[in-house]
C-alpha cells in the first residue's frame, strides 16, 4: 500500500558527489521520521542518517560533516546529499520511512525502498 522509490545512485570517482532521492507513493496520512541506510556486500545494514517530520537530523559518525539529509513533506520524499565520497561508502542505500497509512494503524508502520547502489571508485 506505501512504496518507496529511490533514484540517484550511480558510480562515481573519490572525492566526488552524488545526490539520492527517495519518494514515498500509495495510501497514508502522514511520512513520520525518514531515513537511509546502506548495506555493504557481507556487512549488516546501518544507518546513514535521519529526519523527524520537524527536520530534525541525525547522522552516522562516518558521514557527519560530508552527507546531508533533508526533505519534502509535500512531495513526501527524502534526499540525501553526499559530498567528499570515499570508497567505504560503497554500498546498497536503502530508503526507510515509517508511515501512518490510516486511522487503524494510528501508531504508523515501517516501509523500505528496494535500494540503489553506489559505487565511489578509488
Amino acid at each position: 500500500q506505501v512504496q518507496l522509490v529511490e533514484s540517484g545512485g550511480g558510480l562515481v570517482q573519490a572525492g566526488g558527489s552524488l545526490r539520492l532521492s527517495c519518494a514515498a507513493s500509495g495510501t497514508f496520512s502522514r511520512v513520520n521520521t525518514m531515513g537511509w541506510y546502506r548495506q555493504a556486500p557481507r556487512q549488516q545494514r546501518e544507518l546513514v542518517a535521519s529526519i523527524t517530520i520537524t527536520d530534525s537530523p541525525n547522522y552516522a559518525d562516518s558521514v557527519k560533516g560530508r552527507f546531508t539529509i533533508s526533505r519534502d513533506n509535500r512531495k513526501s520524499t527524502v534526499y540525501l546529499q553526499m559530498n567528499s565520497l570515499k570508497p567505504e561508502d560503497t554500498a546498497v542505500y536503502y530508503c526507510a520511512a515509517h508511515v501512518v497509512t490510516g486511522p487503524g494503524n494510528p501508531g504508523g508502520e515501517d516501509f523500505w525502498g528496494k535500494g540503489t547502489l553506489v559505487t565511489v571508485s578509488s
